[in-house]
């Protein structure tokens, strides 16, 4: 039976904002831009108690926390910080697998360290963490990593918790689905329009019943709602896109700075590219209107992006496809996905590219 960690990393981004200036610490703190159109990238726990989450607008978030103090982000000290918290895991086991900058799972069956439980050994690396970068981390302990993601939740902040295998079933029964990895807003409100908002009323239903209903999610959803979850840690899980977006602090129409907007965002993603020698088939541009109308325009070829003027020309070969617009645009994103292995991707243009420079 495995023992798997999922540590996350306490409001991360605000957290180290408020280490970094502690005349922060004890404010609630927003990372992100105050501005018309700004969002809220994270928020400091001080500031979770008016309610205020990520993704939340910044107007909605000041509002709900008129003393809500914005800092702009600081990725580049993210990622170093981040860079530290990986180090640490290393110390314990080579099975990890990154979600994002500040939380993933480690696999610990046979930790480094040899220490005796994963009880142990998560409160070892929490130590750690917090000795040498300043930082709280929450972890949760289980047999599989659906149960590990749930528990990691359940004592934050600067906590842990353990779900047995003996507790295991039993205990996803009384939690609500809306908890659940892989059961989102929607899917939750549908849920719910089915009688379905408890892992036990989950359990209740049959697997032809959610098949009816979800469709392809439906044997994933009847496998959780009785804990089962034989996913291994995966270290070398490639990641499948890189992207970017933005929202204007207008709507706009004209086309030169529709098009300076998405050339930002192309720019943005060959910087995680280029760094990563990670290269990709398919572009995406994303554009959502200013009546939150949303479309998106792809193109996939057997070669690869190679260079950040291929992405740029391929960009505004999209972009251009939805201009000129009567309708204002708020937000434009871009992605690149479908990448080839490491060395296979050959420095030849996409024919779209060819067109587009023609």
């Amino acid at each position: 039976m495995r023992k798997i960690i999922h540590v996350d990393m306490d409001a991360f981004f605000a957290s180290v904002e408020q280490r970094d200036d502690p005349s922060l610490r004890g404010k609630p703190v927003a990372v992100g831009h105050a501005a018309a159109r700004g969002v809220v990238a994270a928020a400091s726990y001080e500031a979770r108690t008016f309610g205020v989450r990520s993704a939340l607008p910044s107007v909605t978030a000041l509002r709900r926390c008129p003393d809500l103090i914005f800092v702009p982000p600081r990725f580049e000290v993210y990622r170093d910080v981040s860079r530290q918290i990986h180090d640490v895991f290393a110390r314990y086991t080579d099975l990890i697998q990154p979600l994002s900058l500040d939380e993933a799972y480690l696999d610990v069956t046979a930790n480094k360290r040899c220490l005796e439980t994963a009880w142990l050994t998560a409160k070892a690396i929490r130590a750690d963490i917090l000795a040498e970068t300043g930082l709280t981390a929450s972890a949760g302990i289980s047999y599989n990593k659906f149960l590990a993601k749930l528990a990691s939740d359940h004592r934050k902040p600067n906590g842990q918790f353990a779900v047995t295998p003996d507790m295991g079933a039993a205990w996803v029964e009384t939690l609500p689905v809306s908890r659940f990895h892989g059961v989102g807003p929607v899917t939750a409100e549908k849920m719910k329009r089915l009688g379905i908002e408890t892992g036990a009323d989950l359990r209740a239903k049959s697997l032809a019943f959610l098949q009816q209903h979800f469709g392809s999610s439906a044997e994933w959803y009847y496998a959780i709602a009785r804990g089962e979850d034989d996913r291994p840690v995966n270290p070398n899980r490639v990641r499948k896109s890189s992207g970017s977006e933005t929202t204007f602090n207008r709507d706009l129409t004209e086309p030169g700075e529709i098009e300076a907007g998405a050339l930002r965002m192309a720019d943005d993603v060959w910087d995680w590219c280029e760094g990563r020698q990670a290269f990709g088939r398919t572009v995406t541009v994303k554009v959502k209107y200013a009546d939150f109308h949303q479309i998106t325009r792809r193109r996939s070829q057997p070669v690869a992006v190679t260079n950040r003027e291929g992405l740029r020309r391929a960009v505004l070969d999209l972009i251009r496809s939805v201009l000129p617009t009567h309708k204002g645009i708020r937000l434009v994103g871009v992605t690149v996905s479908n990448f080839v292995e490491a060395g296979a991707a050959a420095p030849t243009e996409l024919p779209i590219f060819a067109e587009a420079a023609a």
